[in-house]
């Protein structure tokens, strides 16, 4: 990377249009950063002055770059798509210039471009995927003047769901979460929003039915998006009792609770690792989605109306690859990457919510939703991006003064080399093009009830091994893919061992 010679940086600023004049007057006084010129694909405006700024073209850009000390490039075309967006970065990075951007036109504030706009370009921005206009009838269904709660209100997806359900008007907005700064936090961040409706923060255990129904009845709740879950693959399958309580047990109170006191919709929030999952995590959210449809077929007259969306991957959530890899970037130097050809299906957050709440609109017994999204993308090559906009390179054999290294490190426990999102064959098409409905096979409660009395035993007494081996009988298509790694188990047999050997 290019050394500044003095404390301010020396930025180009991409587009001469609008937003571009605008983020150079509010830069004119700023102590960071010094904008040398412009840059557009508009040859028309090529050598031209713009606010005492020349506009150069692209094509004779990499000259002026380098005598003019320039490594930081501000992009402000936010009208444009991200086809055209990812065509201009790649052009950048050719000439290693770190990129930051504005967000679309519809998230700056007042339509008024200012340098508190500008963010680090997002890895989302290279995923090769135009976002579809959301369908506002499907977005007001179940949430405008409605009492609407949210488990897991804290989490990566609840707590975007939140965002996004406050802008739709509901009557309420409750926020049910167990860990206490997750709540705070959201909770904070909505606070402006209370003189509009009211917002109740709520300090639940999702598992705890009696507790549920209680605040079901108190506050006539009309609509439940059920996020909360352990989401973690390792970290489950190092937990595995305490995973398969949160994740399956809090599912059957949110379920039944919504039965009991009539709650007009219930969303389920799945994952595209429920689909024959290799590992516990997995396996506890297709177990949950079986058992929202086995209470649902069990019952008649319900007055609840069911749906489970299940999508893969979310960018910048908790947990997720992605900030993972940035920190080890920017601060290491080395990247970790589990094998060359793991590959992920990936979607933006706020795309992933605004889904969610249009496919839990469409639902009605308890149908399976799957989000379209998009190719699946091979991991190497998110990194090798990510590396490039940071305007550095890739170290390995044919570069070896390269700045990163990427180091293969293999699979964890239960990771899978690549994710799927359909169980059977043949998915609907709804009046979404990016939601479709599968019909999945399900369990009958009564019989799935039995599994779900011994899976209650063996998690209040600890029996890891045992619970693995129930959900392998119960769930036909999970196939563990890793030896036991459960951590209370583990020092259990190797006590046990020891024992035998006479030497504990």
């Amino acid at each position: 990377m290019r050394i500044q010679s003095s404390t301010k940086k020396n930025v180009l600023v991409y587009g001469a249009g609008e937003a571009g004049r605008q983020l150079v007057v509010s830069l004119k006084n700023n102590p960071k950063f010094s904008v040398i010129g412009f840059v557009d694909d508009n040859l028309r405006l090529n050598k031209k002055v713009l606010l005492g700024k020349k506009i150069y073209s692209y094509n004779n850009l990499k000259k002026f770059v380098d005598t003019k000390d320039i490594n930081l490039v501000f992009l402000a075309i936010p009208s444009i798509g991200r086809n055209k967006r990812n065509q201009i970065i790649k052009k950048l990075n050719k000439l290693k210039l770190i990129v930051k951007t504005l967000p679309s036109i519809s998230e700056i504030i007042d339509g008024k471009v200012t340098i508190s706009d500008i963010k680090d370009l997002n890895i989302d921005d290279l995923l090769n995927r135009e976002q579809v206009e959301p369908d506002t009838k499907l977005l007001n269904k179940n949430i405008y003047k409605k009492i609407v709660l949210v488990t897991g209100a804290g989490g990566s997806i609840g707590s975007e769901l939140c965002r996004q359900i406050i802008k739709l008007k509901p009557k309420k907005l409750l926020l049910l979460e167990l860990n206490e700064f997750a709540l705070y936090k959201i909770n904070e961040e909505l606070k402006f929003y209370k003189k509009k409706f009211k917002i109740v923060p709520l300090l639940v255990n999702t598992q705890d039915q009696e507790k549920l129904e209680i605040i079901f009845e108190t506050f006539k709740v009309d609509t439940v998006y059920h996020t909360a879950a352990y989401k973690h693959v390792p970290l489950v399958e190092e937990n595995i009792c305490a995973g398969v309580k949160n994740n399956v047990f809090s599912t059957l109170a949110v379920t039944k609770a919504s039965v009991n006191k009539k709650v007009l919709n219930l969303v389920l929030i799945s994952s595209d690792k429920a689909v024959r999952p290799t590992n516990i995590m997995g396996a506890s959210k297709r177990l949950s989605e079986l058992c929202m449809q086995g209470i649902y077929y069990s019952k008649k007259n319900i007055k609840t109306k069911f749906s489970i969306v299940r999508f893969g991957n979310v960018l910048e959530s908790s947990g997720s690859v992605i900030p993972k890899f940035k920190k080890q970037i920017t601060e290491d130097g080395v990247v970790t990457l589990t094998h060359k050809d793991v590959t992920r299906y990936f979607m933006t957050i706020t795309e992933a919510a605004q889904l969610v709440i249009q496919a839990g609109a469409m639902g009605k017994h308890s149908e399976v939703f799957v989000l379209d999204m998009g190719k699946s993308v091979k991991i190497l090559d998110l990194i090798n991006k990510m590396i490039n906009l940071l305007g550095l390179t890739v170290k390995d054999k044919k570069n070896m003064n390269g700045d990163i290294e990427i180091k293969i490190i293999g699979l964890r426990s239960g990771e899978k080399l690549f994710e799927e999102l359909l169980i059977g064959k043949n998915p609907q098409k709804t009046n979404h093009p990016k939601i479709k409905k599968i019909n999945d096979p399900f369990i009958p409660f009564k019989k799935l009830e039995v599994y779900i009395k011994n899976l209650e035993n063996l998690i209040s007494n600890n029996k890891s091994l045992e619970v693995k081996k129930l959900l392998n009988q119960l769930l036909k298509l999970y196939t563990s893919n890793s030896k036991i790694v459960d951590h209370i188990q583990v020092e259990q047999l190797a006590i046990k061992k020891y024992k035998n050997q006479n030497l504990y």
